[in-house]
């Protein structure tokens, strides 16, 4: 397992718990009754729904549940939403006899303004066993299924169909999953619980079928893959699993998966007895003469001495941590709207909220599906990093954001190799990547770059919701060097007299070819926001401007613009017919949506997103490209076609009842979209720099929409 020292603890959890919360910014109203407002959208089953499990968790560890409660039909999930126990330190990877390592990768060279780069390019798409091992290791690993083992009286084992009477309910206030159903007959009831601070689940059940017997908990142990599900059930052989008692109602699991060992300790109340079934399969039986039995499982890359909690308390400390996160930080009451679709919109804001505080909170970056389950051979992705996290400054929890920034300087050294072999300054970091951000073979991800100014983003973030003092320091190496790469990598074009970006480059929007793409908007705006930012950061630190990256900001490229409206790229097409560019991500205006777009002309925005909202192939897009066209409608001065875009009826636009943003088969959640939602609201409800001075300026001021806000930070 990688444990990194670099982490923020775990326990930092415990002291916001205890922290108080400023509220810098209100709407002058009477304090909200904000759990009625979280109590209303709580999420509530009364069949078998297969795209909505319930998930536990708390940004280091999360476990996703049936109907039942635990992990008793993962069967049912597994082409839906795969159930799984995952963590931040629960990696796994592969042996590697050949001793491939991206540094002995063999490297794609590409024309660059009079040099050859190189690149981690996949020619022709091809997966070589080089290709393949180094694209899923290490990768996150399913690290133990806990289900109910349910029994007929015939001596069968029972099935979904056999369940009746289903009510489930996520307790959002509380953070605790409460199921309820009827089994031939005999009600059984289960509470699930995940302890704020510490990597253990607890569970209290509660049915007269203990005592007949037909009611039990299995724990199985899977091996690792890179695969959606996280876990390999077809190779015992692969793995190991050794177990002892440890006193009454006390078990030490040791595993180990190659050269990675993690540890899950269980503990029950009562009479109980655990039972090897088979290799990695074990039976928790209860005592026969009691109808409610706890148990607590705890998981964890060390072994631990310290005695574990009991479910009460465990349950009492998760009703604690999530009374107060719902009680600091930022709110929004949408109830007395006249647009019908207020519900739905808030709805989509309070779950968003649970689900990117239990998935995207954590000390390491998190993939696109959290987690939950694996995404693109279980890796994350630093370009999604932001419509991640960054929404938890706006939301004034800002310590949730900080808490996966400590990434940057642990692969520094990493990021700044990238860039040296390539030829250029600081620290180029990667895109598709893992704790020890390696990069990953690609023949998309190696020539992205949009990713670069993220930690200058961050840290302004960080500058702005703590004050200077406490940021400059702490963040200063991951802004220069960020800054570094980006002066170094926009080439002076002498033919031109201008600084351009590419080619090769892979935009935001990834239909263009890398090999010609050259001076996208949104990379050229965001290069002259971070750049200035960084300069700006130097100067609150005493230092004098960086000569060199002045010399980018003046001599940088404008925006490319044909029949007064930006184009996406300098090499796109000269006119917006052209079928191919109406596709994937419309990021020509997250340059003045996101970013509050230095160089862009308002006007030709809005002209921009005029031929985008009439034109756009939306089946195309993806979760977050709706938030990001609502602020740049927002910026535009046009707050109705903001609401629209958040609320736009296309396929990748829906929210489940759980509140995952729905994408495609095989990428049945997707997070990215849930923060990009929060970014976008709290944007439109609190402002941004320079925007109007009025209440909910990315709202519409038309009697239809009433905001009622607290806590909100404004939008830079």
């Amino acid at each position: 397992m990688h444990r990194l020292s670099w982490i923020f603890p775990h326990a930092i959890l415990a002291l916001l718990v205890a922290a108080p919360c400023l509220h810098p910014a209100r709407a002058g109203d009477l304090p909200m009754d904000r759990e009625s407002l979280v109590r209303r959208h709580e999420v509530a089953l009364d069949r078998l729904d297969i795209e909505s499990p319930l998930t536990v968790g708390n940004g280091e560890f999360a476990f996703t549940a049936d109907i039942t409660g635990l992990q008793t039909f993962p069967e049912a999930y597994i082409n839906t939403i795969p159930l799984g126990t995952l963590a931040q330190w629960g990696w796994h990877t592969a042996p590697n006899p050949e001793r491939w390592s991206i540094e002995r990768f063999r490297f794609a060279e590409f024309e660059s303004h009079g040099r050859r780069v190189g690149y981690a390019d996949i020619p022709n798409n091809q997966r070589t066993p080089e290709i393949r091992w180094l694209r899923e290791n290490p990768h996150r690993l399913h690290l133990g299924r806990i289900g109910l083992v349910l029994t007929r009286k015939d001596g069968g084992r029972g099935g979904t169909d056999d369940l009746g009477d289903i009510r489930q309910r996520l307790d959002l206030w509380e953070g605790v999953l409460k199921s309820q159903f009827q089994f031939e007959g005999q009600s059984v009831e289960v509470e699930t619980v995940c302890h704020p601070v510490r990597d253990i689940l607890a569970v209290r059940i509660a049915s007269p079928l203990l005592r007949s017997g037909q009611l039990g908990i299995e724990l199985r142990f899977p091996y690792g893959t890179g695969q959606t599900t996280a876990a390999d059930w077809t190779r015992p052989q692969d793995h190991e699993t050794r177990w002892e008692q440890a006193g009454a109602g006390t078990v030490h699991f040791e595993r180990r998966l190659d050269a990675d060992t993690y540890w899950v300790d269980a503990r029950w109340t009562g009479p109980g007895r655990l039972v090897e079934v088979a290799r990695h399969y074990y039976r928790l039986g209860p005592g026969l003469e009691q109808e409610a039995f706890e148990f607590v499982a705890a998981f964890g890359a060390r072994r631990r001495t310290d005695p574990l909690p009991g479910f009460a308390e465990t349950r009492s400390a998760a009703a604690e941590h999530w009374a107060w996160f719902w009680g600091a930080g930022g709110a929004i009451d949408l109830s007395a709207s006249a647009d019908p679709r207020w519900r739905e919109l808030e709805r989509r804001v309070v779950l968003s909220q649970y689900l990117t505080a239990i998935q995207c909170a954590g000390s390491l970056p998190p993939q696109e599906t959290g987690l939950t389950f694996n995404s693109w051979e279980g890796k994350f992705h630093l370009e999604m990093h932001g419509w991640h996290a960054a929404h938890f400054a706006l939301w004034d929890r800002l310590p949730l954001l900080e808490r996966s920034l400590g990434y940057y300087p642990a692969i520094l050294q990493q990021a700044r190799g990238t860039a040296r072999r390539q030829g250029y300054q600081g620290a180029r970091w990667p895109k598709m990547t893992s704790p020890s951000g390696a990069e990953s073979p690609s023949s998309v991800g190696p020539f992205l770059v949009w990713q670069q100014p993220h930690p200058i983003f961050f840290a302004e973030l960080c500058r702005r919701g703590r004050g200077e003092a406490a940021t400059l320091d702490q963040y200063r190496d991951a802004v220069f060097e960020s800054a570094e790469f980006m002066a170094s990598f926009a080439a002076w074009d002498e033919a031109t007299r201008r600084y351009v970006l590419g080619p090769p480059l892979q935009c935001a929007q990834e239909v263009f070819p890398r090999e010609r793409t050259q001076n996208p908007t949104f990379e050229l705006t965001y290069w002259r926001w971070g750049l200035e930012t960084a300069q700006c950061w130097r100067e609150r630190l005493g230092l004098e401007r960086c000569e060199a990256w002045d010399r980018v900001i003046a001599g940088l490229a404008r925006p490319p613009m044909d029949g007064g409206r930006y184009l996406f790229a300098e090499t796109a097409p000269d006119s917006y017919t052209e079928r191919r560019w109406r596709n994937d991500h419309p990021s020509v205006t997250a340059a003045l949506g996101l970013l509050p777009g230095p160089g862009i002309d308002p006007a030709a925005m809005r002209r921009t997103l005029d031929w985008i909202w009439t034109n756009w192939n939306w089946p195309d897009t993806w979760g977050w490209d709706y938030p990001m066209v609502a602020m740049c409608a927002a910026r535009v001065g046009q707050p109705e076609r903001a609401v629209d875009a958040l609320l736009m009826d296309t396929p990748k636009n829906r929210y489940r009842r759980n509140g995952h943003n729905h994408q495609r088969p095989g990428l049945t959640i997707y997070l990215p979209g849930n923060g990009g939602l929060l970014y976008a609201v709290a944007m439109m409800a609190a402002g941004w720099d320079g925007g109007p001075d009025r209440r909910a300026p990315g709202f519409p001021d038309n009697g239809a929409w009433s905001v009622r806000w607290e806590g909100l930070r404004r939008a830079p």
